[in-house]
């Protein structure tokens, strides 16, 4: 009777331990992945060369960043896993973050708060934003196993093309652009007299920057596993020694740009007025040959008609203008 006692202790301590203990789920927003003695489980002969996220690796990244493709557990369960395997689970909804976060040294770019970056005039300038990301679905075993820390990789990889783009950046020639659509636009008087000054350029075209960055990061999810969604600069901020300078001169541009476009709408409306004007003389200039020109028309045909029709017409409108005529004054011949 011991004996048996023993045996069923044993069964169900092993069913406690390992096969209830083995149950597990996924949540809606996570995926998983199941490792035996420490391998992964993967898709025999798939890489991540061969899906979407792959495409915007340069050539001679493709053989850098060949991971294979796992077999990735959907939300739901129970699922079961054996003792020697292990379940890692990983959170794929959008997470939002500083840009300025450095998870290695937390007092880095100012506590995290202010992401340093010097322009190509030699300026050392502040950003203020954030970026969107998210793991990627499709390279779980570059964010779980390929990297130790693949958040850290993929800020640095974001900070490192940033500031590049900062200190490189050149605003678009826009008035060369609206030349074609605008003549005024070759005109002297136009001319930006802030162009050239980084902090400007900079701050004119976010956008620009914010695309540029989304598609120079489209190929972390292949490199890292994880996915930028976008990124938003929202400030960039001088030293506050020139900002008083840098106010300054855009009051006096903004000065400048509105007494230009007041004397541009000045010049448009008196054109327009000149335009109208000379569309009215030239309907009253066709009003008053209009009749002088049926006349014509209407003697020609009369002349053409007969020798006496002419002079028969003559009489006749003689004879109307002497019933209108209050008095007639006759010349008499002697």
């Amino acid at each position: 009777m011991a004996l048996i006692g023993v045996v069923f202790g044993f069964l169900a301590w092993f069913g406690l331990r390992y096969l209830l203990a083995g149950l597990f789920t996924v949540a809606q927003n996570e995926r998983a992945v199941k490792t035996s003695f420490g391998r992964a489980q993967r898709l025999e002969g798939a890489t991540t060369l061969d899906l979407p996220v792959a495409e915007f690796l340069r050539p001679d990244e493709r053989s850098r960043y060949t991971y294979p493709q796992l077999v990735v557990i959907p939300p739901g369960g129970p699922y079961f896993k054996w003792p020697w395997e292990r379940v890692h689970k990983v959170t794929v909804s959008i997470e939002t973050l500083n840009m300025a976060t450095d998870f290695e040294d937390p007092n880095a770019n100012r506590q995290g708060t202010l992401l340093e970056a010097v322009t190509k005039d030699q300026l050392e300038t502040g950003l203020k934003g954030q970026i969107r990301y998210r793991v990627s679905e499709q390279n779980l075993y570059a964010y779980l196993f390929g990297v130790k820390r693949p958040i850290v990789h993929v800020m640095g990889y974001f900070v490192s093309i940033l500031r590049e783009r900062i200190a490189n950046f050149e605003a678009p020639h826009e008035t060369d652009l609206a030349v074609a659509d605008n003549p005024r636009a070759s005109q002297p008087a136009e001319a930006s007299i802030v162009r050239g000054i980084s902090i400007n350029d900079l701050r004119k075209n976010l956008s620009a920057i914010n695309q540029h960055m989304d598609e120079e990061c489209r190929s972390s999810a292949a490199r890292y596993g994880i996915a930028l969604d976008a990124s938003l600069i929202t400030e960039i901020n001088p030293p506050d020694e020139v900002e008083s300078a840098l106010a300054a001169i855009n009051t006096a541009h903004n000065h400048v740009s509105s007494e230009i476009s007041l004397a541009q709408a000045a010049a448009d409306q008196k054109i327009v007025q000149s335009k109208k004007a000379v569309e009215i003389e030239t309907l009253r200039a066709q009003a008053e040959v209009e009749p002088l020109t049926a006349l014509a028309a209407q003697l020609s045909l009369l002349k053409a008609s007969g020798a006496g029709a002419l002079t028969a017409y003559l009489r006749n409108l003689r004879l109307t203008l002497f019933s209108r005529a209050a008095q007639v004054f006759v010349e008499e011949k002697r």
